[in-house]
């Protein structure tokens, strides 16, 4: 008898995280439309319905290449030859491998590698913590969340990112957002929510700021569009600062009631005039100053940022200083300005994670903690000890907010120092394409003891692993999110497919993966529930309903917003004020201001340099339809962007003898690698942008090939030398690097 479903599923092919409609007959995909009951439907441009990876998904369903059965290495690591074995055999034989390390060189010579944050991580941390083990390492160095903890150190709790309340049909009023700053973030390539909402500001008359080497989509609709030096972000904002206090724009009252270090903070910006800042960041001081009164005066306005802080060598510096920004202008907690939220009255991710049962003794081993120790647990113990006292609950899950340091983390490797990391487990990352210096990471990996990986595909990172796991998608999996416990909000999507059909396939969830080691390594008291479902039930508990009820009502929360908790319950720091001063950063012997150092390689830094490598290097920047190593195996999606692309200014194209669609080198003092050269005159001619996330599937798995991530791969060009790393959070730098370009001869 054939049975049709329809189902409302969590789409998380990216962190639009749109609700969707899955259609499926006897378990098989049929079709997937957009959720028309979901509030936020129509809050994204293009609307879901037009996304190309979500119209792709029967293609990654049910792919040729998609690993569907567990796999055991049988021949040489990198050899590429694979057996597949039961379930039972590949669990068995991974926590085996596990618990023979931890006995023979501790808990801590086992590290976990992660991606962008669309697994359960809650349960990830509840495993590891539980195993001993506090070296989880990924992209948290580098992506959100500095931003999220930079947040918490000043406010205590993290800003809704994005957070923006357009207008529809009227004039701003009082309560609108009336001015957007948007500072290294392309919203059209990669926060499609936040470029609805600008698309919409724009055409009601809010100002829009925009800071980017690069002229974006974005940068096109700003009123200021400040093409600035790339890795000069924090002296700009400094430098708005100073105007911002020596023209009295500044919200005195608020200032004076609510915020921490305010004196400390007009002394420090005084040297950052626009005259001086201009020099140093190729725009005019009119440009700063315009920016700057433009900002301050039409409130509340908000900050929107992304990696393009983050990828810098001073990140954290730089998010303080658009925090002090925003926040003496009363931009804080107000109605159209930056909402903090707080936390729900579910049970969050972040409770789920018995952070606890990480022993002192354990944590004192974090790698990376005595150098990096903003995102660290250091750090994070700070931050959450006051956001408690405040909320009575933490603000982030701890795998994701107290990272490990990964390029520690592949040293100890190599070298055994400080003490030896024998097994690595991967999960939904894939390092030899997202991980900077990947000649080390491949090292590094070659020589480790035991490695698995559980995804969909054999990446490069999968094709030197012991085991391979297949894992559920979204699609194949229930989900709900209060965005790891910063939000009081929650999202749930239903599970639209079977994990498992017989004699085609047969994925686990993550949960499901890490639950069944965790029954066979001595942790079954911490795991009663069988699936993620009755974890949700679990999570939903206080609110009176299970799972299936809250999907029933919707299958979303959203409570009306509450501005200027402040006033009744202060902030959630130490001073329990809005920490312009970051007295967090003094108690881990940081400065508590920001103070603006060159980066480590660019034309000012090391001149002699860039007598051979003359061009400026950035990377990262978000394009449509990939997201990060994704989709280059789904032929619908690779059709529409086949090829890595290096933007370069005409002018610089022709003086180099480099033609539009030329393959050319990129060389750095690392490497070189193989880009396309596509001409963008949006971009300084001393600059030049290279994509980011590529691998060629198409090409073998076993070596020397990898699926070619030698050939176009940016990170082999990147630096993470732990010298060269944000000093707060650990992060490699990806926006600040000298190199030349030039064509790949032709024979």
């Amino acid at each position: 008898m054939e049975t049709e479903q329809t189902r409302k599923a969590v789409c998380e092919f990216c962190h639009c995280r749109c609700r969707v409609v899955i259609h499926s007959q006897d378990g098989k995909l049929v079709k997937i439309e957009e959720d028309r009951s979901y509030p936020a439907v129509d809050a994204i441009f293009p609307p879901t319905k037009a996304c190309l990876r979500l119209r792709g998904a029967a293609e990654f369903m049910y792919h040729k290449d998609r690993v569907n059965f567990p796999l055991k290495r049988v021949g040489e690591r990198g050899e590429g030859k694979w057996q597949v074995v039961p379930w039972k055999e590949a669990l068995d034989d991974v926590a085996a491998s596990l618990a023979k390390t931890k006995e023979q060189h501790g808990a801590e010579s086992i590290a976990v590698t992660l991606g962008t944050g669309r697994t359960r991580e809650q349960f990830i941390t509840r495993f590891f913590d539980l195993l001993g083990t506090p070296n989880w390492v990924g992209q948290g160095n580098i992506c959100f969340t500095p931003s999220v903890e930079t947040d918490t150190a000043m406010f205590g709790w993290p800003v809704r990112a994005g957070q923006i309340k357009a207008v529809g049909g009227d004039a701003p009023t009082r309560e609108s957002t009336r001015c957007i700053l948007v500072i290294g973030l392309e919203p059209s390539q990669s926060q499609w929510r936040v470029w609805k909402t600008i698309r919409s500001a724009r055409e009601n008359g809010i100002k829009l700021i925009v800071m980017d080497p690069r002229k974006t989509a974005t940068a096109e609709l700003a009123d200021i569009w400040l093409q600035l030096r790339p890795g000069t972000d924090m002296a700009v904002l400094m430098a708005m600062i100073n105007i911002v206090i020596q023209q009295g724009l500044y919200d005195r009252e608020f200032v004076e009631k609510y915020c921490h270090g305010f004196d400390k903070v007009a002394e420090r910006v005084r040297p950052y005039t626009p005259e001086k800042v201009a020099e140093m960041s190729w725009l005019s001081a009119d440009a700063i100053r315009a920016a700057a009164v433009m900002f301050a005066a039409n409130r509340p306005g908000v900050t929107v940022s992304g990696m393009g802080i983050e990828h810098q060598q001073d990140a954290i510096a730089t998010l303080q200083a658009k925090n002090i920004l925003t926040a003496i202008v009363g931009n804080i907690d107000r109605e159209g300005g930056e909402y903090l939220p707080g936390p729900g009255t579910f049970i969050a991710e972040s409770e789920m994670e018995l952070a606890e049962k990480l022993s002192p003794e354990q944590r004192a081993k974090q790698l990376g903690r005595d150098r990096f120790r903003f995102v660290g647990l250091p750090g994070f113990e700070i931050t959450q000890q006051n956001v408690k006292r405040v909320w009575n609950k933490g603000c982030s899950v701890m795998i994701r907010g107290a990272a490990s340091h990964a390029p520690t983390m592949y040293r100890a490797i190599l070298t055994g120092k400080p003490y030896p990391v024998k097994a690595v487990v991967t999960i939904a990352s894939n390092p030899m394409v997202t991980q900077a210096n990947v000649k080390l990471v491949y090292q590094a990996l070659k020589k480790v003891d035991f490695y698995t990986v559980w995804d969909y595909w054999m990446t490069p990172s999968a094709e030197l692993a012991d085991y391979v796991l297949p894992v559920a998608s979204w699609l194949e999996r229930p989900c709900l999110s209060s965005r790891n416990g910063r939000d009081c909000v929650l999202l749930g999507g239903e599970q639209g497919l079977p994990a498992a059909m017989p004699g085609e396939y047969d994925h686990k969830t993550d949960y499901d993966i890490l639950r069944e080691l965790a029954l066979r390594l001595g942790q079954r008291e911490y795991w009663p529930w069988e699936n993620l479902e009755q974890t949700y039930d679990h999570q939903l508990s206080p609110l009176g309903v299970t799972f299936k009820e809250f999907m029933a009502r919707g299958g979303t929360l959203h409570p009306a917003p509450r501005y200027r908790k402040y006033e009744k319950s202060g902030f959630g720091t130490p001073t329990g004020k809005l920490e312009l001063c970051c007295t967090t950063f003094e108690k881990l012997d940081y400065d508590p201001l920001p103070q603006y150092r060159e980066s480590f390689e660019n034309p000012v830094s090391r001149p002699d340099l860039a007598k051979e490598y003359p061009l400026m290097l950035i990377t990262g920047g978000r394009f449509q339809p990939a997201f990060h190593s994704e989709h280059r195996n789904i032929d619908s999606v690779r059709r529409r962007h086949p090829n890595p692309l290096l933007q370069i200014h005409p002018d610089k194209a022709k003086e180099l003898g480099v033609e539009e669609g030329a393959w050319v080198w990129v060389e750095t003092p690392r490497g070189k690698t193989k880009m396309k050269a596509t001409c963008f005159d949006g971009i300084d001619p001393r600059v030049v942008h290279a994509e980011h996330g590529w691998w060629f599937p198409e090409l073998p798995g076993e070596e020397p090939w990898l699926h070619g991530v030698w050939e176009s791969n940016i990170n082999v060009l990147t630096d993470d030398a732990p010298e060269n790393c944000d000093p707060l959070s650990g992060g490699w730098p990806l926006k600040t690097a000298l190199c030349k370009v030039y064509k790949v001869r032709q024979f």
